[in-house]
C-alpha cells in the first residue's frame, strides 16, 4: 500500500473485476473503509474528483476511490444499463467490504443516497455533497437547467478545452480554481481519450439515466423517511449546478441527517476548501 507521502494516480491505481464490468480505481490507506464517489462531467473520475482528500483521509480510513461505469479507465456503460447501485454493491461484493462510509459527490451523490436507503446495513456514515434530492429536476427540460448544468451538458457533445473551461468556471465559485486553465485541458484530454464513454453518455442523456432509471431516485422519499444511517449533506451556497434547496430538502426528507452549508463556494466544495472539508468529514465519522 503506497504510503500518504507518495500518493500519485499511479501508485494507487488497481482493477476490480465484479460480475458485470472491470471497474478502476485508486486505494490508499488503512482501517475503515471510505468509498469516494465522483460527480457526473464528461472526463470525471475518482481520482480527478478527490485528489485533494486522498492523502489526508488514508492518514484515517482505507480509501477507494471509483471510476464507475462508463467514466474513467472503468468499464464503459450503455444506455439501460448504467446503474451504478448495482456497480458498487459488485465491486463491494468482489473486494469483501461488508459495511463502509460513503461519500458522494453530485452524480455521486445520487448513488449514495440510492445505496444507503436500499442497503442501509452495508452503510456506516452517508456524506452526499452537491448531490440532487428527489423530485427536483436537476436535467429538466432545456429552459429548466442550472447555470453549471448547461456547460456541462455542452462539454459532452464538444470536449473542447473551452467548454470545459465555461464548465470549470460555472462550477467553481473561487476565481483560482473557476479560471484554471490546466483543470479544463486535463478534463478535456480525459473525456477525448474515452470516446465510448462520450457517446454512451450523450445516448442515455435524453432519458435521464446517468446513472440508473430517473425513477428508482425519484421514488427514494418514503425510504430515506426510515433512513437511520448517519448521515452528513455537505452543500456549497453559491452552487450554480445543484442549488442549496436540494440539500435543504435532503435535510427534510432524512431524520438522521445534518446540514453543513459551506459560504462562498460553488459545487466542488472538495477541491474548493479541501482542509474545512477534510476535517468536518473526518470529525463527523470519528462521532458517529
Amino acid at each position: 500500500m503506497p504510503t500518504t507521502e507518495a500518493l500519485t494516480e499511479s501508485a494507487t491505481s488497481k482493477y476490480v473485476r465484479t460480475a458485470k464490468w472491470k471497474l478502476h480505481y485508486n486505494e490508499a490507506g488503512d482501517g475503515h473503509p471510505l468509498i469516494l464517489l465522483h460527480g457526473g462531467g464528461a472526463g470525471a473520475s475518482g481520482w480527478s474528483n478527490f485528489s485533494s482528500n486522498i492523502g489526508f483521509f488514508a492518514r484515517h480510513y482505507r480509501v477507494f476511490a471509483f471510476d464507475m461505469p462508463g467514466w474513467g479507465k472503468s468499464d464503459t456503460a450503455v444506455p439501460g444499463d448504467r446503474d451504478h447501485v448495482e456497480a458498487l454493491e459488485l465491486a463491494l461484493d468482489a473486494l469483501e467490504l461488508d459495511q463502509v462510509a460513503i461519500v458522494g459527490n453530485s452524480l455521486g451523490g445520487r448513488t449514495a443516497l440510492r445505496f444507503a436507503a436500499h442497503h442501509p446495513e452495508r452503510v456506516s456514515h452517508l456524506i452526499p455533497m452537491g448531490a440532487p434530492a428527489p423530485g427536483v429536476n436537476v436535467l429538466g427540460p432545456p429552459n429548466d437547467k442550472t447555470d453549471g448544468i448547461l456547460p456541462l451538458v455542452r462539454a459532452y457533445f464538444d470536449p473542447s478545452p473551452e467548454n470545459f473551461q465555461a464548465m470549470v468556471a460555472a462550477f467553481a465559485y473561487d476565481p483560482a480554481l473557476a479560471e484554471d486553465a490546466d483543470l479544463a485541458r486535463r478534463r478535456s484530454e480525459a473525456a477525448l481519450a474515452r470516446p465510448d464513454h462520450l457517446e454512451n453518455m450523450r445516448l442515455s442523456l435524453p432519458s435521464g439515466d446517468l446513472n440508473g432509471p430517473p425513477q428508482l431516485f425519484q421514488a427514494l422519499p418514503p425510504l430515506l423517511a426510515e433512513l437511520t444511517v448517519p448521515t452528513l449533506i455537505v452543500q456549497g451556497r453559491n452552487d450554480r449546478a445543484v442549488h442549496f434547496e436540494n440539500a435543504l430538502r435532503l435535510m427534510a426528507m432524512i431524520p438522521s441527517s445534518r446540514l453543513y452549508l459551506i459560504n462562498n463556494c460553488g459545487h466542488w466544495a472538495q477541491m474548493e476548501h479541501p482542509e474545512e472539508f477534510n476535517r468536518v468529514v473526518h470529525e463527523f465519522i470519528s462521532a458517529h
